[in-house]
């Protein structure tokens, strides 16, 4: 464990969990350096309180300067910080030492912990998990995205008995002794290539979940997230549980609509997949994961089953939003990589006798992503595909052999397009396959644009619902509630 008090640490990356990571230094003794490549009202506002706990703060230094590197004993690395190479090389080349905002909380956390990590499905995954322990009267909290650092957690932290992190690769890359309890990875496709240039690379990345853990810890991996890791020669040392909506020779598979284990002592069915209101492959393996975390806590099936049957699906992960004149609104904002596109187009039902029937609505902010791939499932499927943002050339470029394709300004005017062209029976989807780009602040963000687009197309507004001037119309639309 780093020693905090009295030392000069400098901070990089003034995000949310920067700014965890400033108050928790701040807190433990430390003399903070805080820098940010951007300096905006907003971010003045955010870091105005950071000072008054003692930190210097400097905004708008996207290169570094020699007289705040003196004397720094420690750099601390938040995710958003991550990308900001020049102050990253200076601290490599002072030869200080390094770490991430996850590591800095991991050291002073005082309770046992479950990590979730995965290209897609981690923090669907770790909220199942945090449903699943406190259904059981245990003290549980889930941490690590952007709305929760992990940071925050430190000072509670020894009142829990669990606490459940969702964490992505970027913050795995600068851990040292990071060690879960119970390591959970949902699996690894192609994403953030921007960053790492290859696969290789970015499965090394995620595969630092395990590299503490002792052989009395637990890694539960998705079977072909494991062959992945293990063609890398990398071993991992703790107890595995694998599964898999597609290999039934893992350890929980789905046969015939049925999670079954093949776990010794915990053999046959453990739930049928049917019941459950979450639906598609991917979601199977969500709820494999949970049932796997549940065993290995000694959590009785039925209590898990019970859980994970009724769990309704998150927001902006193929969220139905609204059905208007028989068309389906559904926000998958939270689609930030082909293979979350692949996943969603996937879980869709075809229209009347197996036609086309989706109007696809993607594109935002390129991380090098092979977009070429997934054009076969595009002709099964998608009617349209209107592209916006940064990536909508190379989309097009991509896609324009599989399935029509029209360049939109933004996400509101492709809304509207489709909405002119849509049929009873089709389906209207927001699924980006790109992180956000533009005006757009999160994929949360994304969504709720979406969301507002389609209530004007129902005509409802927040001045309508509050005045009660609503237009009235024959049959009114069926609009989900927020």
């Amino acid at each position: 464990m780093f020693k905090l008090k009295g030392k000069r640490v400098l901070l990089v990356g003034l995000g949310s969990r920067g700014r965890s990571a400033c108050r928790l230094l701040c807190a433990s003794g430390a003399s903070v350096v805080a820098v940010d490549c951007k300096d905006n009202k907003q971010l003045q506002r955010e870091t105005k309180p950071l000072a008054k706990l003692g930190a210097e703060v400097h905004l708008g230094l996207p290169k570094p300067l020699a007289k705040l590197l003196e004397g720094v004993e420690l750099g601390v690395i938040s995710v958003g910080g991550i990308r900001e190479t020049a102050w990253v090389s200076a601290l490599k080349k002072l030869d200080i030492s390094m770490i991430g905002e996850l590591e800095l909380g991991f050291q002073q956390l005082r309770c046992l912990n479950i990590a979730v990590t995965g290209t897609n499905g981690k923090t669907s995954t770790a909220k199942l998990i945090e449903r699943v322990l406190s259904g059981t009267q245990r003290e549980t909290r889930l941490a690590g995205k952007v709305d929760c650092p992990v940071c925050d957690t430190v000072a509670d932290s020894k009142e829990l008995d669990y606490l459940i992190l969702a964490v992505n690769s970027f913050q795995l890359e600068l851990t040292q002794f990071f060690s879960p309890t119970v390591a959970v990875l949902t699996n690894i496709a192609p994403d953030h290539m921007d960053h790492y240039g290859s696969m290789a690379e970015y499965v090394k990345a995620k595969s630092r979940m395990f590299a503490n853990q002792q052989p009395f810890d637990w890694a539960i991996i998705q079977s072909e997230a494991l062959a992945q890791i293990r063609s890398l020669g990398i071993e991992i040392q703790s107890k595995i549980i694998t599964f898999s909506s597609s290999n039934r020779r893992a350890d929980i598979s789905l046969d015939r609509g049925l999670i079954v284990s093949r776990v010794p002592g915990w053999e046959g069915p453990l739930l049928d997949f049917n019941e459950c209101q979450l639906q598609g492959a991917h979601n199977a393996e969500i709820i494999m994961a949970a049932l796997a975390v549940g065993r290995v806590l000694r959590i009785p099936l039925e209590q898990s089953a019970l859980v994970l049957r009724n769990h309704p699906a998150l927001p902006h992960r193929c969220e139905l939003v609204a059905e208007i004149g028989g068309v389906s609104y559904i926000n998958d904002s939270r689609s930030t990589n082909v293979a979350a596109l692949e996943k969603s187009l996937s879980s869709m039902k075809p229209g009347f006798g197996g036609r086309q029937n989706i109007w696809l609505l993607a594109g935002g902010r390129d991380k090098a992503g092979a977009y070429h791939d997934i054009g076969p499932l595009l002709s099964q499927g998608v009617k349209a595909a209107f592209l916006m943002g940064e990536t909508r050339e190379k989309l097009r470029a991509a896609w324009s052999l599989f399935t029509p394709c029209r360049l939109v300004d933004s996400l509101e005017e492709g809304v509207r397009q489709i909405s002119e062209l849509a049929q009873e029976g089709d389906v209207v989807l927001l699924s980006p396959a790109s992180e956000d780009s533009g005006n757009v602040n999160g994929y949360q963000h994304r969504g709720e644009m979406f969301r507002r687009s389609v209530e004007l197309l129902a005509g409802i507004s927040t001045e309508d619902e509050s005045t009660g001037k609503a237009p009235s119309a024959p049959k009114p639309p069926h609009l989900l509630s927020r």
